[in-house]
């Protein structure tokens, strides 16, 4: 497991579950099945914690352009925070999902967008706390009052505009962060058009995990990037711009601070 203030293991937040200071959020979700994480919340979930679905909660509605999962009205989910309990740069909020952190690090990476630092994952999701045998529960919790009034950081995102005008910069890379027989245009699932951005080079965002969602070592998260450490900047996009947010966040961790989203991604791309 990675150390470091983004990530928090089972065992500290067992200990902190009834700490005013720490709010928990449940990310999972299914693309297959966009139903399934708010059911799977319903059934059972890591005590005290609320959910924040990608589609309505972390997204805003698609249109035209601006891909699949356009960024979520600043305001909105400011409010649905403070009804969690959140005080902006006060409360600890921590993030899981079942994924290797594809949901979890939308919600980490959204809310430094805000401004909102103290934000990070649970290594090893939904699944490590289970593992370890630590409670569950299908109680809901009750809404709360904190207040939190964002600070966007609008240099932590950029659009197609900024992408074109930069990507071909000799101190800027573009990562792709989709499977590589995706970025090869071999396998296109989701998207109309197979293929990458011209110039993208590819980092598969799983590759910041083991196989049992457990974030590497910082060492690993660092030689993982080492090619790219002299960057001016680093503009990382994948299919929707949600596991794109996982690069990112392994970015963070092996402290390298130029990676800016592409929050559009290859969806937004080629809506062109």
């Amino acid at each position: 497991m990675a150390d470091s203030p983004f990530v928090v293991s089972p065992k500290w937040l067992l200990e902190h579950l009834k700490d005013p200071q720490v709010v928990i959020v449940d990310c999972r979700f299914s693309l297959a099945d966009p139903q399934l994480g708010q059911q799977q919340y319903q059934i059972s979930h890591i005590e005290g914690s609320y959910y924040l679905d990608l589609n309505r909660d972390l997204s805003s509605p698609v249109g035209e352009h601006g891909g699949r999962h356009p960024l979520p009205n600043p305001a909105e989910l400011a409010d649905k925070l403070s009804k969690m309990g959140v005080n902006y740069q006060k409360t600890l909020v921590v993030a899981y999902d079942d994924s290797r952190f594809a949901f979890a690090s939308r919600c980490w990476w959204l809310l430094r967008y805000l401004g909102h630092e103290r934000v990070a994952v649970l290594d090893g999701g939904f699944a490590g706390w289970q593992k370890a045998g630590y409670p569950i529960t299908d109680i809901i919790p009750q809404p709360r009052i904190a207040t939190f009034e964002p600070q966007l950081q609008t240099d932590r995102v950029v659009d197609i505009t900024t992408v074109k005008a930069r990507k071909d910069l000799p101190e800027v890379v573009l990562v792709d962060s989709r499977e590589s027989d995706r970025y090869r245009g071999e396998r296109e699932p989701i998207d109309k058009i197979a293929g990458h951005i011209p110039g993208a080079i590819n980092y598969p965002w799983q590759e910041a995990t083991d196989s049992s969602g457990c974030l590497l070592s910082l060492e690993e998260q660092r030689r993982r990037w080492e090619k790219l450490e002299t960057a001016e900047e680093i503009l990382v996009y994948c299919g929707s711009g949600v596991t794109a947010c996982v690069n990112l966040l392994s970015l963070e961790l092996a402290g390298i601070h130029t990676g800016k989203l592409y929050a559009g991604s290859w969806s937004d791309w080629i809506s062109y």
